[in-house]
């Protein structure tokens, strides 16, 4: 058993040494070859690579927002198939929702909120921002914490005080110095209100969704004093903790359902909006992977169609091979190897570039190449050169001895 082994370890050692050999001969050649595994492993993984990093920019930019968090929102946001819905319901909760939900057992903080688009003038200057008429417990729930100045309070609440807090970038647009914003004067829906506060810089804007750094908080009485309507676009509710979410969002259904129809609003958690997400991103980066794929299979090609000119080149070397005593599948197992090799040196050198151009990236953008990644490379590439290499390989084998000695 053991003179087994060692006989078949050393022909394979036998059969590496002679494709390294061989492959040598054509180096140019055999770079060229290469080329479409290369660029075609290298097109996967960095897909894969872009896709996890997304996944994970998607998960950390909501819990940096606060966790344990229940959304109510006007209409239908998911559709029966899981993803959001294309319908935008204009309806808007009136202030006994949000009196009726601050009585929901589980949730320990409940938030209004009435959001719009609006312009901010000061200085001379003008800029588009989000106009955010909440509570003073928004602070708390979404982790806003000041950089310069302070939160308004709920006495400011009551009082309907003309007071804004700024998020950084639209402070930082305006004043061009965040901290020299905190007591000015500014105009929004042309009433003076007075800068108290501004913002640690919170990100987002990125993939369609809002830039919270160009938000603007203001107490939500302040805004029914000048709107003149009492209106909330969403409620925020937070649960003590997590186990404590699926009770608190059928608690919250239970309340809206007195007032309002199923279709007419949607309850949802942090969790469910991220996979909802995240799942629509997966779909579009598989479908960029299977594009990928295509410069894979091109490769193979490749790989396929130089093979079947090497063994044409050697037609002599394999009779002579045959003449002294090589089996077919020896000729099958060296041809075979060859192109495995010229696949998965093609495959590790797609590999090593890839984590190389994720190395650079992350400075800018979170993408990320997981173990899955690198064995996906490694295998996807050996089954390349199987599968491509096995046509040309039994080609080779099966030659005659007789014409192959003669062929010139």
């Amino acid at each position: 058993m053991v003179r087994l082994l060692v006989m078949n370890k050393n022909y394979f050692l036998f059969i590496i040494k002679n494709a390294f050999s061989d492959l040598l001969k054509n180096k140019l050649r055999a770079f060229l070859t290469t080329l479409g595994i290369v660029i075609g492993v290298s097109s996967v993984v960095l897909l894969l690579a872009f896709g996890l990093g997304l996944k994970q920019y998607i998960a950390d930019q909501f819990n940096n927002l606060g966790t344990n968090l229940v959304f109510v929102l006007p209409g239908q946001v998911f559709n029966r198939s899981g993803g959001f819905s294309s319908i935008r319901s204009s309806m808007t909760f009136e202030e006994k929702d949000f009196q009726n939900l601050k009585k929901a057992k589980k949730a320990i903080d409940v938030v209004p909120i009435f959001q719009k688009t609006t312009l901010v003038k000061a200085l001379g200057k003008e800029q588009a921002a989000t106009l955010y008429g909440t509570s003073d417990e928004i602070f708390a729930v979404r982790n806003l914490i000041p950089k310069y100045g302070e939160v308004f309070k709920k006495t400011d609440l009551e009082k309907k005080s003309k007071v804004v807090v700024m998020g950084p970038e639209i402070a930082e647009k305006i004043f061009d110095n965040q901290e020299l914003a905190v007591n000015q004067k500014i105009r929004i829906e042309d009433q003076t209100f007075k800068v108290i506060g501004v913002l640690e810089s919170k990100g987002g804007g990125g993939l369609g969704g809002p830039n919270l750094d160009t938000f603007l908080y203001i107490p939500y009485k302040t805004i029914f004093n000048i709107t003149g309507k009492k209106n909330f676009t969403t409620f925020l509710l937070k649960a003590e903790s997590e186990k404590d979410i699926e009770d608190l969002k059928k608690e919250a259904k239970e309340i809206m359902l007195k007032r309002y129809k199923e279709d007419d609003f949607s309850v949802a958690d942090s969790k469910e909006i991220i996979s909802t997400i995240q799942s629509i991103f997966s779909v579009l980066n598989m479908v960029l992977v299977g594009i990928g794929a295509v410069s894979l299979i091109v490769g193979g090609v490749g790989i396929m169609n130089i093979m079947y000119v090497s063994v044409t080149e050697r037609t002599r070397e394999i009779g002579i091979r045959r003449a002294l005593g090589a089996l077919e599948k020896d000729i099958l197992f060296q041809f075979l190897f060859e192109s495995i090799l010229l696949s998965l040196i093609g495959g590790i050198i797609g590999l090593a570039i890839s984590c190389l151009i994720v190395y650079f990236v992350r400075f800018f953008f979170p993408a990320l190449i997981d173990i899955k990644s690198v064995f996906l490379a490694i295998f996807v590439s050996s089954a390349i050169g199987i599968f491509f290499g096995i046509f040309p390989a039994r080609k080779a084998a099966r030659l005659s001895p007789i014409e192959a000695i003669r062929y010139e």
